[in-house]
């Protein structure tokens, strides 16, 4: 089951005098992990690469800002896959201490910077929410409530108008037994309207 992590955590390597400051963090999407390495290059002006990683569905990105391709923002990204990660950003800062480390030592330093911050993550699942939508005669509408009360279902909107209309999210896997279980009660007098697909939350 995939997972995100609950609040940033840090950690810092020393490699042959060379500083990795690693951070991981939540982030949903490129456009916010963008802004948080400008913030880190503004906060850093001295470092020589701040390179990052974004697991974040289809806004992936693995960035080696300078450092020979393929061996910091790659790295960085296959921690995060490797312990399903998703919606999380990891960050590492370098301050180069003068001595080279060659292409497998920087592997090395930027995938250990991650794992060693990760370790320290508090992780959390991402459970797959489905939105549903549906209309009902009002002689039904407490049967649905009580029906979503039970199946844990989190009710986001109803309107009153010529039917009552329920708007609801719940865990992808429990949404097929619900609508089975609404439309036997209902004996075929519940609409179900413009699904949405399943969406993390």
């Amino acid at each position: 089951m995939p997972q995100t992590i609950h609040t940033p955590v840090h950690h810092e390597l020393i490699i042959k005098k060379s500083r990795f400051i690693a951070c991981v963090q939540p982030m949903p999407d490129r456009a916010g992990a963008q802004k948080v390495v400008a913030a880190l290059r503004a906060e850093h002006p001295g470092a020589a690469h701040v390179c990052w990683a974004l697991l974040a569905g289809g806004q992936s990105a693995a960035v080696d800002d300078g450092e020979p391709s393929g061996t910091a923002g790659r790295p960085m990204l296959d921690v995060l896959r490797h312990q399903d990660l998703d919606g999380v950003l990891a960050t590492v800062v370098r301050y180069f201490g003068g001595v080279k480390l060659g292409a497998g030592g920087l592997v090395r330093a930027y995938t250990d910077s991650v794992a060693q911050a990760l370790l320290k993550a508090d992780k959390i699942a991402i459970i797959r929410q489905r939105l549903l939508h549906c209309a009902v005669p009002y002689p039904l509408e407490g049967l649905v409530r009580r029906e979503l009360e039970l199946a844990g279902a989190t009710l986001e909107q109803v309107e009153h108008a010529d039917q009552v209309g329920f708007a609801f999210r719940m865990p992808v896997d429990k949404a097929d037994p619900l609508i089975a279980r609404l439309n036997e009660a209902g004996s075929g007098r519940v609409a179900w309207i413009d699904e949405a697909p399943a969406a993390p939350r």
